[in-house]
Parts: C-alpha cells; sequence; structure tokens
C-alpha cells in the first residue's frame, strides 16, 4: 500500500461509495478514485472493506488544452488503473469516483469552465465505458470524506474550507454534503465583492481567489519582485525564510480568507472547521495567522472557538 493519507482522491473515492447506486455498494471489491484539479490528475485504485491504497497514478493537468486532450489523459489513467486490477485481483473494477475542481450538479455533469474547460462535456458517460462512474465536485467529496473519516468523523455540522489553486468550501451535515439547489453551494471566493471608497467615491471590485489563493499570492510577488517562475508555496517558504515582501503579501491574504471564513461560520454556524489545500495546510505562521483571522471575525461569542482543525486525510 501507499501513503493515502497524502492524497486526495482517497477522499473522492469515500465520498463517491456512499452515493453510488446499490450496484455499486460491495462488501469487497476495488474502486477507482479520480483528482482532477487545476495542477494535476491524480488516481488510485482502492481496495474494499478494508480501504487499502493499491496503487497510484498521476499526470498535469495542463487546463489550458482542449476539454477533449484533459478527458483522454484521464482515460489512460483509468485504463492503465483497470488493468492493473483484472491483473492483481481477477476482475475489472466495481465503480469509479471523479473529483473535479469546478460546479458540478445533482446529476453530476461539470457546469463550469473555470478552470476546466468541461462545461456541458460528457465526462461521466466517457468513465463509464469502463465501470459505473458517479462524478462529484472535489471539495464536496473531500468534505465528505474529512466528515466521515477524518478530521470531523466526531461531529455531524461541518464546515471545510479548501485553500489552494482555489478557494472553496462545503457544509456537510451528518455525513452528507450540501449541495444547495443546483449544486452550487461551493462557491467562497470566486465572486467580485465591489464597494466604494467613502473618500474618494471610486468604485473597487475584489475577488478573494484573485488575491489570497496559491497562484495569486505566486502572481503579487513576482510582480513585487519583478520574478518569474514563483509558486505559492515558494511565497510561503520565502516568508517563513524572513523576506519582507513575501510576509506581507501572505499576512494580507490570510487575513482575508479568514475573514471569509469567519463570515462562513456566522450564517452557517457549524459545529467546527475543517481548512485543507495545498496552502491551507501550509502549517507555521500560516496557520496560525489564519486562525486569528478566523476568530478575530466571528461574531458570536460562543462560536468563537469552535474547534478550527487541519484536514487529516490529506490535501
Amino acid at each position: 500500500a501507499t501513503d493515502e493519507k497524502s492524497w486526495p482522491w482517497l477522499m473522492v473515492v469515500f465520498c463517491e461509495i456512499a452515493n453510488m447506486t446499490e450496484a455499486l455498494r460491495v462488501n469487497t471489491g476495488s474502486v477507482i478514485g479520480l483528482d482532477i484539479g487545476g495542477t494535476k490528475i491524480a488516481a488510485g485504485l482502492v481496495s474494499f472493506p478494508e480501504a487499502r491504497v493499491l496503487t497510484r497514478r498521476q499526470c498535469a493537468t495542463r487546463p489550458q488544452r482542449a476539454a477533449e486532450q484533459i478527458l483522454d489523459d484521464v482515460l489512460t489513467l483509468v485504463a492503465e488503473l483497470s488493468e492493473f486490477c483484472r491483473m492483481e485481483t481477477g476482475r475489472s473494477p466495481d465503480g469509479i469516483g471523479a473529483g473535479v475542481a469546478e460546479l458540478v450538479d445533482h446529476d453530476g455533469n461539470v457546469t463550469s469552465s473555470q478552470t476546466i474547460p468541461w462545461r456541458g462535456f460528457p465526462v461521466r458517460e466517457c468513465l463509464s465505458r469502463f465501470a459505473p462512474s458517479v462524478v462529484e465536485s472535489d471539495v464536496r467529496a473531500a468534505a465528505t470524506g474529512e466528515a466521515l473519516l477524518g478530521a470531523g468523523k466526531e461531529y455531524e455540522l461541518v464546515v471545510y474550507v479548501t485553500i489552494g489553486t482555489g478557494i472553496s468550501y462545503s457544509l456537510v451535515i451528518q455525513g452528507l454534503p450540501y449541495a444547495g439547489a443546483r449544486g452550487n453551494a461551493l462557491v467562497l471566493a470566486s465572486g467580485t465583492n465591489m464597494f466604494e471608497c467613502e473618500h474618494c467615491g471610486r468604485e473597487n471590485h475584489f475577488t478573494l481567489e484573485e488575491f489570497a489563493s496559491g497562484p495569486a499570492i505566486a502572481s503579487r510577488y513576482m510582480a513585487a519582485r519583478g520574478r518569474r517562475g514563483i509558486r505559492g508555496e515558494d511565497v510561503v517558504l520565502a516568508a517563513e525564510a524572513g523576506d519582507s515582501t513575501a510576509l506581507g503579501i501572505l499576512s494580507s491574504a490570510e487575513r482575508a480568507v479568514g475573514a471569509a471564513i469567519g463570515w462562513l461560520v456566522n450564517i452557517l454556524d457549524p459545529e467546527m472547521v475543517i481548512i485543507g489545500g495545498g496552502l491551507g495546510l501550509s502549517g507555521g505562521e500560516y496557520w496560525r495567522s489564519l486562525e486569528v483571522s478566523t476568530r478575530d471575525h466571528i461574531w458570536a461569542g460562543d462560536s468563537r472557538d469552535i474547534p478550527i482543525l487541519p484536514a487529516a486525510l490529506g490535501r
């Protein structure tokens, strides 16, 4: 087995198994989990009931490509894992669960193209050539995994926030993710807020994801330093090394995201908050400042001390 905790598609598997049809509710067998994000496509074959990772695959997403090209890479990984499953177990996978970094409706249709150009694209139908398949938003898959088996397993009302390439959330109620009327109840930082300066009257537009996500802090750092090829994790490392520019950018990002998480707590009143994603799990000063900002923006006194925990199952 490999290290399951470092692989977010394991959470996808657990989420999708919980929502599959009766034909896929197997006591023993293997399931393919897919995590299709803006940076990478991660895939793994997981055996049940022991939830053991048998093998894994990964490739770069390169989301600027055509929808068909990205899907071809996904199907290649699925074909490789399906063949491995047949060789190792003598049978085909029992199902496929895919988490996609986009909006996904109740029928498994991708309904946005913010990162991956799959809006209206028959992703589930193509995966179903290999095995019965379900498609879900990646943040809801991760949130469900954390609520059932991770940091939130002792709680019934959990908010999960991911901070990485994007910033989004999911509310999980008694082990079930709340998707909203159309599957869109995950948008936290993609929409633009408008406010007018009381001093000069200027109309300002602010999008949290364009200010505080991993790519955003990297872009801000590169612009300030006149450098290229910087990633979000590089800014975190620079801040930890005492780089004043990185410290300033990271501090402003932490405060802004903390305000958004505090706002979520104010309107949803969860029992606890779980934070995941590559940037969200940076630890160190980033985590400490994010937690302080979050609690500072929680209005109700008896909510201000709720547990705020890092994701236990991985990014």
